[in-house]
C-alpha cells in the first residue's frame, strides 16, 4: 500500500514576511504622515495666521481640509469599488503633496486656504485607499494586526508632532511644517506600488447607479461639516443660526451616504459605522475638555495637560497591540462592547476630578483606560467593516465608517465648543455636561454593541 506524504503545512502568515513587507511598511508611514501633518499643522498655524495677516480665514484653514476629506472619502470609495485601489492611492498621494506645496509657498492666507483644502482632499482619498488595500492584501487573520500598526503609527506623531512642528516653526520657518513631508510620502507610496501592482488596476465594474448622487450628497455633507465648524467659533445669536442649519445640512445628507438602517441601529455593518460614530465623538469631547479643565480646575501647566492627553495616546496604542495578539473573540461584540465601556468609564471617572477631593492621579488612570477602551475597538471595528462587506462594496464600506468617525466627531466638537462659550468663561458645570455628554455616547455604543451580529436567516 503507497505511503500518502501529507502536504507540509503552511507557514502562518506575517506582517513583514518578504511578500508583504514592503507594503506594510509604505501603509504605516503614509498613516504616520498623514497624522503628523494633522498634528503639526494645528501647532503651527498660529504662527501662519500672523505672519500671512490671515486671522480672518484662520478657522476655514481646518474647515476647507475638513470639508474636501468628506467629499473625496465617497469619491475614494466608489472609485476602488469600480477599479480598485492603486489609482485612488496614487491620486491620493498626488493631491496631497500638491496641497503641501501650495500651503508651504503661499504667498497669502487665501492661497494657503486653497492648498489645504487640496490636501484634505488628498488625505481623503488616501485614507479609504488604504482600507482597502487592507481588505485585497492582507488575509483576514492579520488584518487586525494590521489596524493595530495604524493605530501605532498615531502614536509617534502624536507625540513628538506638535513639539517637532514647533522647533521647524522657530527654527526653519513655518512652510518647512508643510514642503517637508512631500519628502517622505513619495517614497512611502513607491513601496506600495509592487503590492498594489499585484493587486491589479484594471476595471472591475462600471461605477455603481447613483454614484453622481453621492457625490452630490457628499458636498452637501462637507459644506456643512464646514459650516458647523465656522458656526462653533461664533458667539451669539449667529452661532446658533449656523450651527442649526449645519446640522439640518448634516441630517439630510449624512444619512443618504451611510448604510440603510443606520439611524436604526440595524444588524451588522450600520451598527459598525455607527459604533465608530459614538466611540469617536466620545474621546473627542472628552479630549478637547480635559486640558482646558486640567489647567482652570486643578492648577494644572499646559504641560502637564498636554502630557495627560500622551497618557492617553499610549495607553490607545497598548489596546491596539492587545487586540492585534488576543484570541478572537467568539462573539464579534465582545471587543467593541469592552473598549466602549472602557471609554464610558474613564470619562466619567475624568469628570470626578471635578470633585476637590479626589486626587487628580485618577483622572490620569481614568483618561488611560478611556485610550485602552479606544485601541481595543478601533481596528476591530475596522476588520467588522471589511468581513460584513463583499469584495465590491470594501471601498463604499470603508468610506462610510470613515465619513461616520469624522462627521460625528466633528459635530461633538462644534457643540462642545459652543457649551464652553456660554456665559464669561468655562466653569465646572460646563466641563461636567460635555463630559457627560461624551461619557452618554460611549455608553450608548457599548449597549448597541450586540447589534454588530448577524443573526443567521431561520429557514421557513
Amino acid at each position: 500500500m503507497p505511503t500518502v506524504t501529507a502536504e507540509p503545512a503552511a507557514p502562518p502568515a506575517r506582517l513583514y514576511s518578504p511578500r508583504l513587507r514592503a507594503m506594510t511598511v509604505g501603509s504605516v508611514a503614509l498613516v504616520s504622515l498623514l497624522a503628523f501633518e494633522a498634528l503639526a499643522v494645528g501647532t503651527a498655524m498660529p504662527t501662519v495666521a500672523r505672519s500671512l495677516d490671515g486671522l480672518g480665514l484662520y478657522a476655514l484653514a481646518f474647515g476647507g481640509p475638513f470639508a474636501s476629506g468628506v467629499i473625496a472619502m465617497v469619491v475614494s470609495g466608489i472609485w476602488c469599488d469600480a477599479r480598485g485601489p492603486r489609482a485612488p492611492m496614487w491620486h491620493g498621494v498626488a493631491w496631497f503633496v500638491a496641497g503641501l506645496a501650495v500651503a508651504g509657498a503661499a504667498p497669502t492666507m487665501g492661497v494657503l486656504v486653497a492648498g489645504r483644502v487640496v490636501q484634505g482632499f488628498g488625505s481623503g482619498l488616501l485614507s479609504v485607499a488604504l482600507y482597502v488595500i487592507v481588505g485585497q492584501a492582507y488575509p483576514e487573520e492579520l488584518r487586525r494586526r494590521v489596524f493595530a500598526a495604524f493605530a501605532a503609527a498615531w502614536v509617534v506623531p502624536s507625540l513628538v508632532g506638535p513639539v517637532l512642528a514647533g522647533l521647524i516653526v522657530e527654527h526653519l520657518g513655518w512652510r518647512w511644517v508643510f514642503l517637508a513631508v512631500p519628502a517622505v510620502a513619495v517614497p512611502a507610496v513607491l513601496l506600495i506600488q509592487p503590492g498594489l501592482r499585484a493587486l491589479g488596476g484594471a476595471p472591475r465594474g462600471r461605477a455603481p447607479d447613483g454614484a453622481l448622487a453621492r457625490i452630490g450628497w457628499a458636498c452637501g455633507a462637507g459644506a456643512s461639516a464646514a459650516l458647523l465648524h465656522h458656526g462653533g467659533q461664533q458667539r451669539g445669536v449667529l452661532a446658533a443660526g449656523l450651527m442649526g442649519a449645519a446640522l439640518v445640512g448634516l441630517l439630510l445628507c449624512v444619512p443618504r451616504l451611510l448604510p440603510d438602517g443606520f439611524l436604526r441601529a440595524a444588524r451588522g455593518l450600520p451598527t459598525v459605522i455607527g459604533l465608530r460614530g459614538f466611540a469617536s465623538a466620545a474621546f473627542a469631547g472628552a479630549e478637547v475638555v480635559i486640558p482646558l479643565m486640567l489647567s482652570r480646575e486643578r492648577q494644572f501647566s499646559p504641560t502637564a495637560a498636554g502630557l495627560v492627553l500622551t497618557v492617553g495616546a499610549l495607553s490607545w496604542s497598548v489596546g491596539s497591540w492587545l487586540q492585534g495578539r488576543l484570541r478572537p473573540p467568539r462573539s464579534a461584540a465582545t471587543l467593541p462592547r469592552a473598549g466602549l465601556a472602557c471609554v464610558a468609564l474613564g470619562t466619567a471617572g475624568v469628570a470626578l476630578a471635578l470633585l476637590p477631593g479626589v486626587p487628580v492621579a485618577s483622572a490620569v488612570l481614568a483618561w488611560a483606560v478611556a485610550g485602552l477602551g479606544m485601541g481595543l475597538l478601533y481596528p476591530s471595528l475596522s476588520v467588522l467593516t471589511l468581513a460584513l462587506s463583499a469584495p465590491e462594496e470594501q471601498g463604499r464600506n470603508s468610506s462610510a465608517l470613515q465619513l461616520g468617525d469624522s462627521l460625528a466627531a466633528a459635530t461633538v466638537l462644534a457643540l462642545t465648543g459652543a457649551v464652553l462659550a456660554t456665559g464669561a468663561a468655562p466653569g465646572p458645570a460646563h466641563y461636567a455636561v460635555t463630559l457627560a455628554v461624551a461619557a452618554g455616547c460611549a455608553l450608548v455604543g457599548a449597549l448597541l454593541a450586540g447589534r454588530v451580529v448577524v443573526r443567521p436567516a431561520v429557514a421557513g
